[in-house]
């Protein structure tokens, strides 16, 4: 494990049973690690959209007399005090001018402690192997992380022999998580973004007990699906806009990705093999 700020963090949350609300706030903190042992309680709420004794509540629930002795070790911790920071998480002096670039910055500042996270490669290079081992692999995505589940699916299918995206709920989705079963999977990968449905924690809960091991890329690592998860890779989503923003999941999954060829000895020549019927077809234009 790297021992970043949040890495540090998330070793503190692990093992406690949080609720949604304190979930949040754990949330906001991994993603302001650096900054968050020099936030009041009553700062640290407003970042999280909650109130300040939900705060004092969340420490207490860590074993802290309150969010004063939770700060106080938080700074003993700590590498260094941060820079300043201007709206949106921009550095001071640089502060964007709208709320459009906020959101850009913001979503930059996720991109950061996503690049934080993964100087620690274990996770992916572990979740590669596993996809690259699951005939067929089972790729899960509803409602707002479809998008990511087909766009991962869309690039397996040039490596991989059998890759089945699970993009709609129903009565139907356990049925195909058997028949994934049943042709030899041994993974699924799931994509699990807010607002979380009831339903994505059901099928990740009936997967594992069909025997499958479950990789998640979530928005956080306290997210519902962190407890059916055998592998959770966490990267933040954007909420500066009406909609979330999802650039980091979306990055994280071209990682598993890289990572799930590394484990296909066959990737490359797939990838050339596939070029060449591209190009005989005129598939695109040049």
């Amino acid at each position: 494990m790297n021992d970043t700020p949040g890495a540090r963090l998330q070793a503190l949350f692990e093992g406690h049973r949080l609720t949604p609300t304190q979930r949040r706030i754990a949330h906001w903190m991994v993603r302001r690690a650096a900054d968050v042992p020099f936030l009041s309680s009553v700062e640290l709420a407003e970042l999280a959209g909650v109130s300040q004794p939900s705060v004092t509540r969340f420490a207490v629930a860590l074993g802290f007399d309150g969010y004063p002795a939770l700060r106080r070790y938080l700074r003993e911790v700590a590498p260094a005090e941060p820079a300043p920071a201007g709206p949106g998480g921009a550095p001071a002096g640089d502060a964007p001018a709208n709320e459009y670039q906020q959101a850009v910055h913001a979503e930059i500042e996720n991109l950061r402690h996503l690049a934080g996270l993964l100087a620690d490669p274990a996770p992916a290079e572990r979740a590669g192997r596993l996809l690259a081992a699951s005939r067929p692999l089972p790729v899960l995505g509803l409602r707002a992380a479809a998008a990511q589940a087909r766009g991962f699916a869309y690039f397996a299918a040039k490596v991989h022999p059998d890759v089945r995206l699970l993009d709609e709920g129903g009565s139907m989705l356990t049925d195909r998580i058997d028949t994934a079963v049943r042709a030899g999977a041994t993974a699924l990968l799931c994509f699990a973004l807010p607002r979380h449905p009831r339903e994505v924690v059901d099928a990740l809960e009936y997967a594992r007990s069909a025997g499958l091991t479950v990789v998640t890329v979530a928005d956080s690592a306290f997210a519902p699906v962190a407890r059916h998860s055998d592998l959770l890779l966490p990267a933040a989503v954007g909420t500066a806009l009406a909609f979330d923003t999802a650039c980091g999941p979306m990055l994280l999954g071209r990682v598993l990705l890289e990572a799930m060829c590394d484990g296909l000895p066959d990737a490359q020549a797939r990838l050339e093999e596939f070029d060449a019927r591209a190009a005989a077809r005129g598939l695109f234009v040049e």
